[in-house]
């Protein structure tokens, strides 16, 4: 577990949204979560990997035809930067081709790059955070309790989060980045990991879009998208006290709504590509500007 004076120092900078997607113990956690309400989701597909808490498979999904999503082709993840030698060992076993990078410039700036094992290519695909990097360490570091009640309390924290998801959605970069992504993962000849800081927000609508575009029902992604609250359930506590002890907040619970992933939060994205588009299939071809081949690739590379 990082010392206290480390999270400190993080916690001093901009850089506190990052010590708050990271989690404190690079440890075991990622290999005995806790059950989420659908045990089946979590079987066999949370990857044990030091350093790592929110690593996944999105192998074995049903789809609407019948047919399963594959193991070993798609990984999800929280950052690579802070991995430890044996957990490049551990990636290393997964023989991935390329690892898809969702962070935007500041947050590789303050967090590093990748550690990856040799022979994978390192793909930048930065999807905008709307700033949420700065605000949050704006915020801590004030060590204000009634700034920081204004900030996230009554709402507007989770307000902030729904904008966020929005933006996945509304900015044109954005959708252009998560259509390169899915691109990436289509036409890969190996297996492709993704991931942005936390591995839960730009993360989880990646792969709520693959997992739809190749039919999985959106109950069933919705599923996937909210194991990462187990998964990091113990490492994002840890962090609030932490937090807590240093001084920086009296409250810091008010960082929850950050910290986890919402049912309102992924139906904003829904919601936002159906009303911009009309339909999820016309987000996916006019607003991710996927072609049809791109999308029979995608289906024939991740479904068996």
């Amino acid at each position: 577990m990082r010392s206290l004076r480390s999270i400190s120092r993080a916690l001093g900078t901009s850089a506190v949204v990052l010590a708050l997607a990271v989690p404190l113990a690079p440890a075991a956690a990622a290999a005995t979560p806790a059950a989420p309400a659908s045990s089946s989701t979590t079987a066999g597909r949370v990857l044990s990997v030091p350093g790592l808490v929110n690593a996944r498979d999105l192998g074995g999904y049903r789809t609407y035809d019948g047919r399963t999503t594959k193991w070993g082709t798609v990984y999800r993840t929280e950052t690579l930067s802070r991995l430890t030698t044996d957990g490049v060992s551990a990636l290393a076993v997964l023989g991935l081709g390329k690892v898809v990078d969702l962070r935007t410039a500041p947050e590789i700036q303050a967090d590093g790059t990748d550690k990856l094992p040799a022979g994978v290519t390192a793909v930048a695909r930065p999807v905008d955070d709307t700033s949420l990097f700065a605000f949050i360490g704006g915020v801590v570091r004030s060590k204000d309790p009634v700034q920081q009640q204004a900030q996230l309390g009554n709402g507007a924290a989770e307000a902030r989060m729904t904008a966020l998801y929005k933006g996945f959605v509304t900015n044109p970069a954005n959708r252009a980045q998560l259509g390169a992504a899915i691109k990436d993962i289509a036409y890969s000849t190996r297996p492709v990991s993704f991931h942005c800081s936390a591995g839960k927000d730009r993360t989880g609508v990646l792969a709520d879009t693959v997992l739809r575009a190749v039919g999985v029902p959106a109950a069933t992604a919705e599923q996937d998208y909210l194991l990462s609250n187990s998964l990091r359930a113990a490492s994002d506590k840890a962090l609030r006290d932490q937090v807590k002890a240093a001084g920086y907040m009296q409250n810091p619970d008010l960082l929850i709504p950050l910290q986890e992933v919402r049912p309102a939060y992924l139906a904003a994205f829904r919601d936002q590509a159906v009303a911009d588009y009309g339909s999820f299939g016309a987000f996916l071809t006019d607003g991710l500007g996927l072609t049809p081949t791109d999308l029979v690739k995608l289906r024939t590379r991740t479904v068996s």
